[in-house]
């Protein structure tokens, strides 16, 4: 199955804590079904002193939310839009329902 949501698509959070805000995703999780959004779910991580952190302490992270809390933005609007896609050319495209605007292409065009 196609997935809906990829890398850098801005989104909107339906649901939750966070509901109402967007974000840009960093990361899909494929295998949990979760999305690391930009200012999304941040959560205090407790580390201890390391190369990395010399001082160790609490530092802020963006914790993954599942996918089916967030929509993608339509550029066109600026609400979150569902999606659906088309064929175009050999090509698979991601269309915004409401107003047709093309979100991009999913893989790559096939021989």
């Amino acid at each position: 199955m196609a997935r809906h949501i990829k890398n850098g698509d801005q989104v909107i959070v339906i649901t939750g804590a966070d509901k109402g805000q967007t974000g840009r995703v960093l990361r899909v999780l494929t295998a949990r079904n979760r999305v690391v959004v930009e200012g999304i779910n941040r959560v205090w991580k407790h580390v201890r002193p390391s190369q990395r952190h010399p001082q160790g302490g609490r530092i802020q992270k963006d914790a993954p939310i599942h996918v089916s809390n967030v929509m993608v933005v339509d550029p066109g609007t600026g609400k979150g839009a569902r999606l659906r896609f088309e064929k175009r050319e050999g090509v698979k495209h991601r269309l915004a329902v409401g107003s047709g605007t093309d979100l991009g292409t999913v893989g790559r065009k096939r021989a």
